[in-house]
């Protein structure tokens, strides 16, 4: 998918989210659960190590805000946020790594 495509189909969900084993599992289950491709994810532990920050690429924008609510409703996800302004890039510059 190009950047362009992107733009105008992708997105980016940012997520604060309990850190403990089984977390991301959870996640991605839900996606598969419901037939929900995920392009990319980012995750990172946050501060004392107790909270992590999650970062979903998606292309799911028709569904945006049912994936948001059950999001929400996960026990262990704390925050769920759109970020427009990030895109693909921030995913695809660590194959360049």
């Amino acid at each position: 998918m190009s950047c362009a495509d992107c733009k105008s189909h992708c997105i980016v969900l940012e997520l604060t989210v309990r850190n403990h084993p089984g977390v991301m599992s959870h996640i991605t289950g839900l996606f598969s659960r419901r037939a929900y491709n995920l392009e990319g994810i980012l995750c990172a532990p946050m501060g004392d190590g107790t909270l992590s920050r999650m970062y979903l690429w998606m292309n799911e924008r028709p569904r945006l805000d049912q994936v948001e609510k059950q999001l929400a409703r996960l026990h262990d996800v704390l925050e769920v946020r759109q970020r427009p302004d990030f895109d693909e890039r921030h995913f695809t510059r660590l194959c360049e790594l």
